[in-house]
């Protein structure tokens, strides 16, 4: 009971120093940053030039503004974008493909984070676009041919609050660093029972039972086993949790900047049961879409787990 109560505890100090020293200040910032862009235009214009560009891989001027939201929000942002493509009238091949996207791209409320812990954000960020868009092609071309691409009335007009005096900066900065305290708080329970479990099947001897036997075929491979742990962390529990447990281990010495980055590709993506769960409640048509989309979301996170390990 003893040995439990202080795994416990040293997990809850670790999620919270995580959370509240690390995640917060650094998702404030950027969701401010990310707001009064928004509020001042920058992101209409930056989404209207980049929509006939990617139109050929099936992406829409909501698409474009979801891989924004993605990259520098969060994870769970673009599920209102989902939201209002399906509302608004977008096709079920253009959900698909933006869904497809949105899970093979890297989740903002896990790189800015681990970017801090040594992540090369720049490579992140570039082939988290590639492999976006690799996702979005295939599904468009390929997985998703099959879908209606009819679509109905679209207004893919972008409404945002106003920032044109100090009341209206003042607001929008409020606003989101009260999105930003709710998205670090709201990361600290899975962050303390990811940590409790990884910190339990340490001490039980089960983590190095398995990392023995899988070290043979993970040194053909030549992938260092010390990834077991935040893989079947990041695929159970989602990726706040893997960030956790990777911060835990980078703090040991037990894993190393170089591979944490080299795992970035297939790491660092909302394609898990957390992430797909919550993904999918934006809408009945867009967890309709979701078998091509997956499909697609694993071309674009073979073509982001192969840059990160050359690269």
């Amino acid at each position: 009971m003893d040995l439990l109560t202080d795994i416990i505890l040293r997990a809850g100090r670790s999620a919270v120093e995580l959370a509240l020293f690390v995640l917060l200040p650094i998702m404030v910032v950027m969701l401010s940053l990310m707001r009064l862009l928004e509020a001042r235009g920058v992101i209409d214009w930056v989404v209207q030039r980049a929509t006939p560009l990617l139109r050929p891989a099936g992406l829409t001027g909501l698409g474009v503004f979801a891989a924004l939201q993605i990259n520098f929000v969060s994870f769970a942002a673009p599920v209102a974008t989902l939201t209002m493509m399906e509302g608004r009238g977008a096709s079920d091949r253009h959900l698909a493909a933006t869904l497809a996207m949105v899970m093979a791209m890297a989740q903002a409320n896990v790189t800015f984070p681990m970017a801090a812990m040594g992540l090369n954000f720049a490579l992140t960020l570039t082939l988290s676009m590639a492999g976006g868009l690799l996702a979005a092609a295939a599904t468009w071309h390929v997985f998703g041919r099959k879908l209606s691409a009819v679509e109905g009335p679209v207004d893919e007009t972008l409404h945002h609050r106003s920032a044109d005096d100090a009341k209206g900066v003042l607001d929008v900065i409020n606003r989101a660093g009260a999105e930003a305290f709710k998205i670090a708080v709201g990361a600290i329970p899975m962050l303390v029972l990811a940590l409790v479990a990884v910190m339990a099947l340490r001490a039980s001897g089960a983590i190095d039972a398995l990392t023995t036997l899988l070290t043979p075929l993970l040194a053909v491979l030549a992938i260092d086993p010390a990834l077991i742990l935040p893989t079947l962390t990041k695929y159970i529990a989602g990726g706040t949790a893997m960030m956790g447990v990777m911060d835990e281990m980078l703090r040991e010495g037990s894993a190393s900047v170089a591979v944490l980055n080299g795992s970035a590709g297939f790491l660092i993506h909302p394609l898990d049961v957390a992430g797909v769960a919550v993904l999918i409640s934006a809408g009945r048509r867009v967890a309709g879409v979701l078998r091509p989309a997956l499909a697609g979301a694993a071309v674009g996170i073979a073509l982001r787990t192969l840059g990160h390990a050359l690269l």
